[in-house]
């Protein structure tokens, strides 16, 4: 299993839609269990309004960012 100390692999998001839009707000990470079959999540905030919680792979600008930074 992946400790929540490395670089997470997957990047979690809450998607909510206003109209057309949608807001993409990253609110944690997740890391690949080594066995492949599963994820461990830690979110760094709670989604709130019945957001939508999507996991993806970071882009690769976003997998360059040191921790803590953003793109």
């Amino acid at each position: 299993m992946s400790s929540p100390t490395n670089r997470p692999s997957h990047r979690v998001y809450a998607v909510t839609k206003n109209g057309e839009r949608s807001f993409w707000q990253p609110i944690g990470g997740a890391w690949v269990h080594a066995d492949g079959w599963g994820f461990n999540v830690k979110l760094d905030y709670l989604p709130l309004n019945g957001a939508e919680i999507v996991i993806r792979k970071p882009k690769v600008e976003e997998a360059d960012v040191p921790a803590g930074e953003t793109a």
